[in-house]
């Protein structure tokens, strides 16, 4: 398949390089299956991983592109819109990132760890070194026995292996093993394949994640799918309630093995902590006497696979109602608006012909009554002090008794 052109594409010597086709890069078909391709990345990764090749550009150069190929391919949605539109439709600032920081400095350890506390997904892969001991053989096994448990302190970048044996009858019943934290450190639970030359490679990989007051990590081999929940696949769009709801099922993915077969089986802790060692506790659980709980495994993965499908067609319905309420909510807001604008402007028309001109008159009125009351209060005050004036004898009015009887 041609290469497709990238939008970070490099410029050497002023021509413009091809980003190569991620199939060809790991050495798979364009039907390979998720396991083929995960095997590929692995063995890639290994043969030009930093840490085997110091000071080597090319090889650094080549385990970028091993790795971004992965990262496209292992993802179901990057993998298919790369298969329909190229590298344009899986390019994005958001990409995530996957790192080793076993061959990180101290600094940018650093701030890898700041980057994931403030909730930006960065994955991690197991040390190279770890990695290479495994194949090459030289790693110490324990035995872990069926039902009993072992409590470990694991440095970080480093790892404990495990071997367990199960009889036929066992592998039939199903098989688990769980890991768990009660200092809540970070660790992964790996499973090894037992490869021909008596190294070991690694085949499966479960990250811790907080349970409670815990974090706890599980591999479950029922004779059934099983299923996984990847939480860095909605981690990005947590920001957005909605978005970080529907897409909240989008990472309960099927595990590569649902059973294993009768024989020895080698597991491993692995420190993914930054700074500190981790400490856990790992058992081996044959799960013929969990029958009951097998099946309310079984019934409510079944659930969660409707209710994601239901929710995907929900998500349609939802869009359209929100589009309307939004519509809705906007023109409740204007509609608001008119109405307080149009009594307003109601009220001020009825100020202006009945309140003023109603407190002008009456002021007038009111002054025009006042001074004729004070001028009829003044007739009526003169007229009574006229009436109630006594009367002034004059002194020729003056009544003069005579008597007649006497002569003068």
């Amino acid at each position: 398949m041609p290469g497709h052109r990238s939008k970070s594409e490099k410029h050497d010597d002023g021509e413009k390089q091809l980003r190569r086709d991620p199939y060809e890069v790991l050495g798979v078909s364009r039907n390979s299956m998720d396991q083929e391709i995960k095997t590929a990345y692995r063995k890639m990764a290994l043969k030009y991983h930093p840490d085997k090749n110091a000071n080597d550009p090319k090889a650094a150069d080549m385990f970028k592109e091993v790795t971004f190929s992965y990262n496209i391919l292992s993802d179901p949605d990057k993998r298919r819109q790369y298969d329909s539109a190229g590298f344009e439709a899986v390019e994005s600032d958001n990409q995530e990132l996957e790192l080793d920081l076993s061959s990180l400095g101290a600094v940018n350890t650093m701030f890898a760890a700041l980057f994931s506390k403030l909730g930006v997904p960065i994955k991690t892969t197991v040390s190279a070194s770890v990695l290479e001991e495994a194949l090459n053989g030289l790693v110490t096994i324990r035995p872990l026995p069926l039902g009993h448990y072992v409590s470990k302190r694991v440095e970080k970048q480093c790892a404990h292996f495990y071997s367990v044996t199960i009889t036929e009858e066992e592998a039939r019943a199903g098989f688990v093993c769980r890991v768990l934290s009660s200092d809540k450190s970070k660790f992964k639970l790996l499973y090894f394949d037992q490869e021909d030359n008596g190294g070991l490679s690694l085949a499966l990989q479960e990250d811790s994640a907080k349970t409670g007051k815990i974090t706890t990590a599980g591999m479950y081999f029922l004779g059934f799918p099983v299923y996984r929940l990847d939480q860095t696949m909605n981690s990005i769009a947590a920001k957005d309630p909605d978005t970080s709801f529907f897409r909240k099922l989008d990472g309960f993915q099927p595990c590569e093995l649902n059973e294993l077969k009768a024989g020895t089986h080698v597991f491993a802790v692995y420190g993914d902590n930054f700074f500190k060692s981790a400490n856990y506790t790992i058992e081996a659980l044959c799960a013929a006497p969990l029958s009951e709980e097998k099946e309310n495994l079984r019934s409510i993965e079944a659930q969660i696979l409707s209710k994601r499908a239901e929710i995907s067609k929900f998500e349609a319905e939802y869009r359209e109602v929100l589009a309307q309420f939004s519509e809705m909510t906007s023109r409740y807001a204007h509609e608001i608006q008119s109405i307080d604008e149009l009594l307003k402007h109601r009220n001020e028309i009825h100020a202006s012909y009945t309140i003023t001109p109603f407190k002008r008159s009456t002021s007038k009125s009111r002054s025009k009554s006042s001074s004729k009351e004070n001028k009829e209060d003044g007739q009526t005050r003169e007229k009574r002090s006229t009436r109630d004036r006594p009367k002034k004898k004059k002194w020729y009015n003056l009544h003069l008794r005579v008597d007649k009887r006497k002569a003068c």
